[in-house]
Order: structure tokens, then sequence, then C-alpha cells
């Protein structure tokens, strides 16, 4: 079963104008100089038709397929395809099977090419890889999800992986144009004229996916009817209503989520309030629960921000319980401005790494004893073990402090600043901390 069979002109006419532009060998192929630019080394395997098992990750319309027809022109090899979504187990085993058959007989090379391998589960996995490890066949997988999230280690420790990026606006102004002046597959039998604005609102609103972009061209062409002289006119307005509402690949569980949320953090981090909004509308625009954000925003008033403004937390909570309260589409206003005050906060993780080394001093160290002042004392026959005995109520004494022992070992967790209100902190914990040093060397 080939990839690409050939096809007549009128059939060629049938398929989408997306299909019809793959480029038929690497010199047309635009874009991914990062691995296909001269010299590279996925360039140089292909041209010299010494591929070994490869996966291309990368999100739609970047080139995935486009570059899987280039090799099945390019290489002398026997190419198959398969999608995973409809195939299975015993096709593999019997492709797999004509693959050893055709190395034997003729010494020809079997590419598979699997569209979509993320779909495979473990099974249909690990049944390629005795295969790919002896070479039998090279494989050949696409896929738009992380393959370190989505496929079998076995597999891709014996595969080179492969990012392709989202294409650039003057890439994708490059397709457009090419479709609009070729006669056999595109659109120049077509008396279209198309506005400059349309051409770059196309490239810029279909972020990186050719694709979408030739399919919105393609159902603008067709469907727009001609005006009187005679010409499709193919207009700002056509463009953006033959595109409709813009895609965001934002898979809740694997990269675009984690990348997207992980910007957002740390741009509040940062004290980018525009970045910080940016991100959350990206999220918020592709359907992220709002809750999800609203916990990050708490997370990080209190790790980022910390006592250096106290009422970031606050504000955090807040938000998260109004916006709960109130829903979607209004509770992008409370989230928005606790995203805000906490971007422009001052910051301190002094909190944070406080808590830190004291979970790992309990953790690794030997856990020490509450001294007997400070045990519980308020249940029978706690004072004939001595529980409560000699603690000093603060309060009792001058500026509400008094020197005690409050844990065995002497050791500072929290370490103050001098940002925000952390600053007045520091100063007042400075003082207490002298005192109790001047105490205990008074004492000795």
């Amino acid at each position: 079963m080939e990839l690409f069979e050939t096809k007549t002109k009128t059939e060629n006419k049938i398929a989408p104008l997306a299909a019809r532009m793959r480029p038929r060998n690497l010199d047309e192929f635009i874009g991914q100089e990062h691995i296909l630019g001269k010299d590279k080394l996925l360039r140089r395997a292909i041209e010299a038709d010494r591929l070994t098992s490869l996966i291309l990750y990368g999100p739609p319309g970047s080139g995935k397929t486009s570059l899987a027809y280039c090799i099945s022109n390019i290489t002398k090899s026997e190419f198959v395809q398969v999608n995973a979504v409809t195939s299975n187990v015993d096709e593999l085993r019997k492709i797999i099977a004509s693959a050893k058959n055709r190395s034997v007989t003729s010494g020809k090379k079997t590419i598979l090419f699997i569209d979509e391998i993320h779909r495979f589960n473990k099974a249909q996995q690990d049944i390629l890889m005795p295969d790919v490890e002896d070479a039998s066949i090279v494989l050949i997988g696409a896929t738009v999800h992380n393959p370190f999230f989505s496929l079998v280690s076995p597999l891709l420790s014996r595969s080179l992986v492969f990012e392709l990026r989202p294409l650039k606006e003057k890439e994708i102004s490059i397709i457009l144009n090419s479709a609009l002046k070729d006669k056999e597959r595109g659109l120049a039998d077509l008396p279209i004229k198309v506005e400059s604005d349309a051409i770059r609102f196309l490239s810029k609103v279909c972020d990186g996916d050719a694709r979408r972009a030739l399919n919105a061209l393609e159902v603008g062409s067709l469907t727009t009817p001609e005006s009187k002289d005679g010409f499709i006119h193919f207009s700002l307005d056509v463009a953006k209503e033959s595109i409709q509402k813009k895609i965001i690949l934002y898979d809740k569980d694997e990269d675009a989520h984690y990348d997207t949320s992980s910007s957002f953090i740390k741009s509040m981090r940062g004290s980018d309030p525009d970045a910080a909004l940016y991100w959350m509308a990206k999220m918020l625009y592709a359907g992220e629960d709002p809750r999800f954000i609203a916990r990050r925003i708490c997370i990080c008033a209190a790790e980022d921000v910390g006592n250096a403004d106290p009422q970031a937390i606050v504000v955090a909570n807040a938000a998260l319980q109004i916006s709960e309260f109130v829903g979607l589409p209004e509770a992008r206003i409370p989230l928005a401005q606790a995203v805000v005050y906490i971007a422009c906060a001052p910051k301190s993780n002094a909190a944070y790494l406080g808590i830190d080394k004291a979970m790992q001093d309990v953790e690794t160290d030997r856990i020490q004893e509450v001294p007997e002042h400070l045990r519980d004392a308020n249940y029978p026959g706690a004072k004939k073990l001595g529980h409560g005995e000699g603690y000093k109520y603060a309060h009792s004494f001058p500026g509400h402090f008094v020197k005690q022992e409050y844990m065995p070992k002497d050791v500072i967790y929290y370490q103050p600043t001098e940002i925000g209100f952390e600053a007045t902190i520091k100063q007042r914990l400075d003082k207490i901390r002298r005192n109790k040093s001047a105490q205990e060397k008074g004492k000795t």
C-alpha cells in the first residue's frame, strides 16, 4: 500500500487544496530550516536515502505529512502508510511480514509511515519494537503530541525525534501565494483578485498552521461569487469569515497545558503583568477551567510574593471565591485583577524556602522532642507529668515577648528579605533574635 498514489488531474482537483499543494520535494518544502536546512542531519539522511527510524513531532499544519510525502518521492525504499486511528495489530504484522520478504527477495527496504502514532496503545507500539531494532522496517511516526509522553521509551530510544515548529507568517504567506499561482494544483485557473491584507490576515491568524490557512483560502475562493467585473474578490472580510473561530492547540494534560501554565506563573513571578494577562487569556480562550487558573494565582501569591505583600494572598483567595461564584465570562475580571496585583507586587520566597528547609529537616534529621513547658497541660494528670510547667505567656511581658525555648535545636528557617512589607518583619525579627542572643550570652 503506497503512501501517495498517482492521481489523474480530475481526481487531484477533488482533493482539498492543502493536500494538492503538498511539496513534491525538499526544494518545494517551506519552513523547518532548523531540521531541513542545508547540511542538517535530517536533510542529509533523506537525500542520501539513509533514513533510520524517526518520529516527527509538531503542531497541526507544520509539515509532518508533507515531509513524509517528500520522502516517499525521494526514497528508493518501499513506502507504506497506515493511520493509527484505523490500523490494528493484524495489519501491522502483515506489513512487517511483507517487509521482511521484500528485504530477502530484492534487498529493498521498507519505510513504514504511521500517522497519529500516539493513538497506538502500548501493545501496538511493542509490535514494532523487534523489527525497528533489527531494521526490518524504517519507522516514520507523526504526532501532534509530545512523544516523550505518548510513546514507549524503548521505541523512542531507537528513533531520532525531530520537533517541527509552527510556520512563520512569512512562510505561510509564501505557501498561500504559491497556491494562487499554481495552475496544475492550485487556484490559478480561477479569476481571483486577493487583497494583500487578506493574505497577511490568514498568515497571522492561522497560528503557523498551513493547512488551516489553505483551507480558508480555498473555501473563501470557491464560495465567493464573481463580481460584475468577472473577478472573485478575496477581501479581508472574506478571509475573516472563511477562517472562523481561532483554534488554539491546548491539550489539557500535555505540553500546551503545562507550557502555558508555566509561562503564566513565571510571568507573574517575573513582575510582567502584560505577559501574565496574555497567557491567562490564552488559557481561558482554550477552555481551561478557571479554578485551575485561580489555584495557580493563589500558589504564586504565597510562594513568590509571600510576606513582601501579605495582601496578595488575600486578593488571590478573593479572586478564587468570586470567580467560582460568578462563573465565566465575568470570572475573567477578578482573576485579571488578582494576576495584575500579584505580578506588580514586591516579591519574596522566604516563607516558601523556610518551610522547605523545615520539611527537609523533618524528613532527614532526628525528630525533636517537644519541650516539657510547651506540652499540652489541659487534661487531668498533665501536671503530674510536668507538662506545661514553666511556660511563659508572651502577652504577660513587655512588648508581648519573652525569651524561652520553642524547640531544642537552634536553627533559622525563615530569613526575611528587605523587600516590601517583609522589611518591617525583618526589622522586628532581627531585634527579637538579637535580644535572644544577648540573653543567652548573659547566661554564660
